[in-house]
């Protein structure tokens, strides 16, 4: 897969981003290598490979230290609505954003 100028003004201005000429070539520049080794990467036969849950765990054995899900803290949910200068059954309301 390969970029265009085309798809970095697209990206761009998705992103709400001015780019200059010279930005621009080199993000499609970047992009583009980036792209090209994910397509190295996904030449590589992994078929039989067992997933790993960590990048050390090919040279030694680890277990995950995980502590227990425990509630540590009180409910607090009402000193902390006190501020809000709008809320509706224990949430906040806020302006919409999205266009």
């Amino acid at each position: 897969m390969s970029l265009t100028q085309e798809d970095i003004r697209q990206l761009a201005q998705l992103a709400r981003i001015d780019l200059t000429p010279a930005d621009a070539d080199r993000t499609l520049n970047q992009l583009n290598d980036i792209f090209n080794l994910v397509e190295q990467l996904q030449a590589v036969d992994t078929r039989g490979i067992e997933p790993l849950s960590h990048p050390l765990a090919t040279v030694q054995a680890m277990n995950l230290r995980l502590r227990d899900d425990i509630v540590t803290e009180i409910d607090q949910r009402e000193a902390n609505m006190v501020n809000a200068p709008q809320r509706e059954n224990g949430l906040f309301l806020v302006p919409k954003v999205i266009e």
